[in-house]
């Protein structure tokens, strides 16, 4: 039995997203992710205005006719959703945690794949791999990998990025659209990530707190790391503490987004202290503009 709060915040998240779907995101999505090549339907008459590269030259040969091949898209695609969860995720300050904002990710474009008649699948990963849903079609089983993402009791906290990327390249054999969401606070996973680049569309997703980012002058503190359990005190006081915390998570990430790009691979920064539709839109904007 589920509790009646999750399904309360299942059926936020849904709405929600479903609206964006329809508004926004349904047609965006179409566009930026195809499908897996051609097929070809059937042979008919030419009509002035076709192509004149797709005469099919035996059909017109035979019939004293010019005919031209018609094809379609081969549409269904497999979407792969690689959600982060360590503990590092139940992390927030502002408006949402951390997992919470990849559960709204997860839920905007599993739905955006279903309304185009493409799969979803989900793998859950820490230090290693907690859960793994094939893919599959319809609201119901969105819900199932909303529910999950958002309330996923895993048993590890730390984070492996490389076995996750591993893992999914052995049970994933059919090219898909795979999105990579965490915070990447791991190491070692640039080789896996090639290698499953190199056959699937892997699409990087790293959500961030404005507090790893820069802090206020609060004082004295101590701070907990979410995955190893140190402890540490830091003077939030200190101008230059300040200063060095945020020079560093600058370069942090200007350093992560060239690396993704130096191997072709799209990169969308998410904050959650700031609307992800606006990075989403210029995301499926730019992929439809380059393609």
């Amino acid at each position: 039995m589920i509790p009646r709060e999750v399904l309360k915040k299942i059926r936020y998240i849904e709405i929600r997203t479903r609206r964006l779907v329809n508004d926004l995101f349904s047609g965006e999505y179409h566009s930026t992710f195809k499908g897996q090549g051609m097929e070809f339907e059937e042979v008919r008459q030419y009509q002035p205005g076709d192509d004149i590269r797709l005469i099919d030259w035996n059909v017109t040969a035979r019939t004293g006719y010019p005919y031209i091949k018609k094809f379609r898209e081969e549409r269904e695609l497999s979407v792969v959703l690689l959600v982060d969860a360590s503990s590092s995720g139940n992390f927030g300050t502002r408006d949402r945690f951390k997992n919470e904002t990849a559960a709204e990710l997860c839920a905007l474009l599993a739905f955006s794949a279903i309304k185009n008649n493409d799969k979803v699948g989900l793998i859950i990963f820490t230090d290693k791999i907690e859960k793994f849903v094939p893919p599959q079609k319809g609201r119901g089983h969105v819900l199932r990998l909303i529910r999950e993402v958002l309330f996923f009791k895993p048993e590890s906290k730390g984070t492996d990025v490389a076995g996750a990327l591993e893992y999914f390249s052995r049970v994933i054999r059919r090219k898909s659209v795979v999105f990579l969401i965490s915070d990447f606070l791991s190491d070692n996973f640039w080789r896996p990530v090639q290698i499953a680049n190199r056959k699937h569309d892997v699409v990087a997703m790293k959500i961030t707190d404005p507090r790893e980012l820069k802090f206020e002058n609060v004082g004295l503190i101590e701070l907990e790391d979410a995955e190893t359990g140190e402890v540490v005190l830091i003077d939030t006081g200190s101008r230059e503490f300040r200063r060095e915390f945020a020079a560093r998570a600058e370069e942090d990430n200007r350093n992560l987004k060239r690396d993704f790009q130096l191997i072709n691979m799209d990169f969308i920064n998410i904050r959650t202290d700031e609307s992800y539709v606006v990075p989403l839109v210029n995301f499926f904007k730019m992929r439809e503009k380059r393609h």
